[in-house]
């Protein structure tokens, strides 16, 4: 397959299209830089511009793109470009497909498991509505901007859950504390987090390339796991202490709304689509995750 990927630099971005080239695919990125070889073409997504050549004849289009949900305090100007950041690159791909006589076959274009918001101890399968709150809005929407994609183009919406990573990703702050035995777990714990090891992320999205399914995904592991138990199994692993608790409203003090809708909301998802669809987890349990996370088994 020639595969376009918008927002390969990322951690995901990276390992998918690592994982998507090792696999014999056909991989080119957008780049808002001049291109710096023949598989990188231009785009502006917050001007809607990009070079057409970079879809035509491309089976698939991947979309990552997005501002860090973390990396900043919430102030309003910086929810507007996390907001601007996910819709303008969607729909400058969707408006792109548009134009050309053959589209590509497949759109995946990521969201998030906070399009649920906070849903306490319900499950929630993929039919579950959508939550609350400012990220639960952006999902929503980044979801119905993906499908303005051209009929007959099958749109995936990945919502991806908390991404373990060996570096970096949404524990790259909390890691190196654990590692240093002085980590611990935010709140009270019992909030539910949907997590997957980016090894099974890269292996979801190939999954999905091949696959018939479309609409919402929900990315995650089929272990499901609150804080308390994803930081103790974490520290476990790298046999340190997981003791020092941050208490939700030195948290609420530090980071403001952001604690609420990133660290202290619960989505416990199932990932019943791609269960039904027969995929393989590389680290369907929680322990196999800590163990690859503290270095145990292959990087990949």
């Amino acid at each position: 397959m020639r595969i376009i990927v918008a927002g390969a630099s990322g951690l995901i971005g990276t390992a998918i299209s690592r994982s998507l080239r090792s696999a014999g695919h056909d991989v080119g990125t957008l780049v808002r830089r001049p291109p710096a070889a023949p598989t990188e073409f231009q785009w502006d997504p917050a001007e809607g511009s990009i070079d057409d050549t970079a879809l035509k004849g491309a089976d698939a289009v991947v979309n990552l793109s997005g501002a860090g949900i973390g990396d900043r305090p919430w102030t309003r100007s910086r929810i507007n470009e996390l907001r601007n950041s996910r819709l303008g690159p969607t729909r400058t791909l969707a408006a792109a497909m548009g134009r050309l006589d053959t589209p590509p076959a497949v759109f995946l274009s990521q969201s998030g498991s906070n399009y649920y918001g906070d849903a306490g101890l319900t499950l929630l399968r993929e039919n579950a509505p959508a939550g609350s709150g400012v990220l639960a809005r952006i999902c929503a929407d980044w979801e119905a901007a993906a499908h303005e994609a051209p009929a007959g183009v099958r749109v995936v919406t990945p919502r991806t859950g908390v991404v373990l990573s060996r570096s970096g990703g949404a524990l790259g702050r909390l890691m190196p504390l654990l590692r240093l035995g002085v980590g611990g777990p935010l709140g009270n714990g019992r909030q539910y987090w949907p997590w997957i090891t980016l090894p099974d992320v890269a292996g979801a999205f190939s999954f999905l390339l091949s696959s018939r399914l479309s609409g919402p995904v929900n990315l995650c592991a089929p272990e499901s796991a609150d804080v308390n138990s994803l930081i103790a199994q974490l520290a476990g692993a790298l046999h340190r202490p997981a003791v020092f608790r941050v208490p939700a409203p030195v948290l609420r003090l530090v980071m403001g709304k952001l604690a609420d809708e990133l660290l202290l909301s619960s989505q416990r998802m199932e990932p019943a689509v791609l269960s039904e669809a027969g995929f393989e987890w590389q680290h369907p349990s929680l322990a196999q995750a800590a163990a690859w996370v503290a270095g145990r088994g292959p990087k990949d």
